[in-house]
């Protein structure tokens, strides 16, 4: 509406003050100049919402403009009428009116030259570029500097997105990991004094209220000390700085990843906790009937999620397993570590402890890492029994070295 108003408003006052830029010798003379100014502030009003029309009714106009005295303000507002046809119309209306345009300019003074057979001719073809071609150019050129700037935009946004969202994904697996080490660090401990204060509120003896106490204790300060080891590492982790009491205190020490060396110790534990329940646990370890079993040391990850898993299970067992014996039986060739536990599965008297499902989500999170096979469920036996199977299969990546 300001460009239209300019318009008009120079128009009337070139008109007022007699400058024309054709001398009166037109046909309509006079305020007939008026028309086409008033008709191109018109268009001007258009200029964004229909741009095509603009510049096909502008360049009637513009034409028509020739048979009065003209206008400069005509002139003008054709040009503006130009530029934003290239800069607001379709992408192939962009394309299209330079070119068009720059055809037009060229085949005017050859067109002229050829007619009338004058030289000045080629100053009319001069003024068309000024007036149709140099304008298109110049909004083609801000349309396409406009377009790289939206395409960068779209592309910072997209950038800040993915790496909104690999944030999240990273924050949402260490937050799984960190599940899946606090399950495993603690259920176990947790379970056992679930399974003996039952006892012990169930069975009005004191030789085995003062045991299950005694299993209960030591349960409890296992496993706080493996929570304060635990939180030590997320604060070293997290600060780069240990916060706790001073150097070397349990509470700042992280604790090394467990390995396979400690299954004896794990499966005398689990004796410990499951001789009430008539439980017994024995370790078959294959490995050594391999001669790549010492040449051949495990990979970190693979080693602390076997041991995981064999904890998780006992800890299953523990909770869940009928009276009998729960193997753990660990095989290893070239290219895999194979982990199975068998617990007899039936129905179990006595004290049981509540379980959630989380130590099997974990177990597989584990394995599936590692892009291993995993299955757990029951599974018949050939003397028509019934067996709880933990089967992992974990790949591994040949290493020289010393177990």
């Amino acid at each position: 509406m300001l460009i239209a108003a300019a318009g008009l408003l120079g128009g009337l006052a070139l008109w007022a003050l007699g400058l024309h830029t054709i001398p009166d010798t037109r046909p309509l003379t006079g305020a007939w100049v008026l028309l086409p100014v008033a008709v191109m502030a018109g268009l001007e009003t258009l200029r964004r919402t229909a741009p095509r029309t603009t510049v096909f009714v502008g360049t009637v106009t513009l034409a028509a403009d020739q048979f009065t005295s003209g206008s400069l303000a005509t002139v003008l507002m054709f040009t503006d009428l130009m530029y934003a046809a290239v800069l607001y119309g379709t992408p192939a209306a962009a394309r299209r009116i330079p070119w068009t345009t720059a055809l037009v300019t060229v085949a005017v003074p050859i067109g002229l030259v050829s007619w009338i057979h004058q030289v000045d001719a080629l100053l009319i073809g001069v003024f068309t570029g000024l007036i149709s071609f140099g304008p298109a150019t110049t909004g083609a050129l801000v349309r396409n500097h406009r377009d790289a700037a939206e395409a960068a935009r779209l592309r910072a946004e997209q950038t800040a997105l993915l790496a909104e969202m690999d944030r999240r994904q990273a924050v949402l697996a260490e937050r799984a990991r960190m599940a899946r080490e606090l399950h495993d660090m603690v259920a176990n401990h947790l379970s056992a004094i679930a399974i003996h204060s039952t006892a012990a509120l169930s069975l009005d003896d004191e030789a085995t209220t003062r045991n299950a106490l005694s299993v209960i204790r030591e349960n409890s300060v296992e496993g706080l000390a493996e929570m304060r080891r635990l939180i030590g590492l997320l604060r070293d982790n997290g600060s780069g700085s240990s916060s706790g009491s001073g150097p070397g205190s349990d509470e700042t020490v992280p604790a090394a990843a467990p390995t396979l060396r400690a299954l004896d110790t794990l499966l005398a534990q689990a004796r410990t906790n499951g001789a009430s329940s008539g439980l017994d646990f024995t370790l078959d370890d294959r490995r050594q009937d391999s001669h790549h079993a010492d040449a051949l040391a495990l990979p970190a990850p693979v080693e602390l999620a076997a041991y995981r898993i064999v904890q998780e299970s006992l800890t299953n067992a523990l909770k869940h397993a009928a009276p009998g014996t729960v193997t753990v039986q660990l095989a290893r060739t070239k290219r895999a570590l194979t982990v199975r536990i068998d617990s007899p599965y039936e129905d179990r008297p006595g004290p049981r402890a509540p379980g959630s499902g989380a130590g099997l989500v974990g177990m597989r999170e584990r394995v599936a890492l590692l892009d291993g096979e995993f299955e757990a469920g029951p599974v018949t036996t050939g003397d028509s029994g019934r067996i709880w199977l933990v089967r992992a299969e974990l790949p591994v990546t040949e290493r020289r070295g010393t177990a």
